[in-house]
């Protein structure tokens, strides 16, 4: 499969973390919004947390509208058809591993911090969340050769 610029794409990418909270939900949408006309994404947790309203606020400064995301495990997945899973956590590598014995899914590791784990003020605690942010960004632009987002 091949995206607007040429590039080679999974047809189907799982963004895996721990809470499906903040990372991969983050993850997901960017990636939706790069490539969800060519690309089918989701996201998981290995445990099922409350959508975090920060990741919305600074997913929000994109454009990218996180609100309706609702957090889920891995089996509550409704499709396991993956061709490739990222897991930002190391307790989510562990369980996308697990996946691949009844699925034939390739899987990367991509250690991202977990911005919940920050405290100070309201701001820098935007700030972290938006490194991580930042971080999904490039780790997906770079990693599926996305030139530029796609306008409109």
């Amino acid at each position: 499969m091949h995206g607007p610029n040429g590039e080679d794409l999974p047809a189907a990418v799982l963004f895996a973390c721990s809470q499906n909270a903040v990372r991969s939900p983050m993850a997901a949408a960017i990636m939706r919004h790069l490539f969800g006309r060519i690309v089918f994404v989701d996201s998981v947790g290995v445990r099922a947390g409350e959508l975090d309203p920060l990741a919305v606020e600074v997913m929000e400064e994109l454009g990218i509208d996180l609100s309706h995301h609702h957090p889920k495990r891995f089996d509550m997945l409704e499709d396991s058809s993956f061709d490739l899973i990222i897991s930002l956590s190391p307790e989510a590598h562990h369980s996308a591993i697990e996946m691949t014995r009844t699925l034939s899914a390739e899987t990367e590791f991509w250690p991202t911090g977990d911005p919940t784990a920050y405290e100070g003020s309201r701001e820098q605690r935007l700030e972290a969340y938006r490194q991580v942010r930042d971080q999904l960004m490039r780790r997906i632009k770079a990693r599926f050769s996305a030139s530029a987002m796609p306008s409109g």
